[in-house]
């Protein structure tokens, strides 16, 4: 079999990458979130191009999950990343994220989740892909608008995991 040069794998990540980007670019232009939707984002707070206060990342040293729902500020969506203004305990704090460090996206008002493998170098990243996709089912728990970690992935069946290597020719 031969080496896959197309590099397949990091195409479809960031492919998947680009839903994340157009949906928080038209939260940015409208400056609200469409009906019941709202969106948890987990990323690793260690990720090159990631900006939090040094008091979230000595509390979040690996990674941290931030809820969008009602209050947020000055969303900014790049090609690269977003930044937003977020309230931790009362405290207004400024986070800038590029989409290259977020692991998982969910939508709990449908059911809606994207996960992938970010690994800690980029060589890594590259060498092991991994990317879920799925509906979820009306148990998977939501949560309120305080910051806490997103439930953990779906409940009962439906689940449909995509990971890259499967489709990677082996040398």
């Amino acid at each position: 079999m031969g080496q896959d040069h197309i590099r397949y794998d990091i195409l479809a990540q960031d492919a998947l990458r680009g839903v994340i980007r157009k949906v928080l670019a038209e939260v940015s232009a409208t400056g609200h979130l469409p009906g019941d939707h709202h969106f948890f984002i987990t990323f690793l707070t260690g990720a090159p191009g990631v900006r939090i206060s040094q008091h979230l990342k000595a509390k979040y040293p690996e990674q941290m999950t931030i809820v969008v729902q009602h209050q947020f500020w000055d969303l900014k969506v790049t090609e690269t990343g977003f930044e937003i203004g977020l309230s931790f305990s009362d405290t207004p704090e400024k986070l800038v994220i590029p989409y290259n460090a977020i692991r998982g996206f969910y939508d709990p008002s449908v059911n809606f989740e994207l996960e992938f493998d970010v690994a800690a170098g980029e060589e890594e990243a590259a060498d092991s892909a991994e990317i879920t996709a799925y509906p979820l089912d009306e148990a998977t728990e939501t949560a309120t608008d305080d910051n806490t970690e997103k439930p953990d992935g779906p409940k009962g069946g439906g689940a449909s995991v995509v990971s890259l290597d499967s489709f990677r020719k082996k040398n």
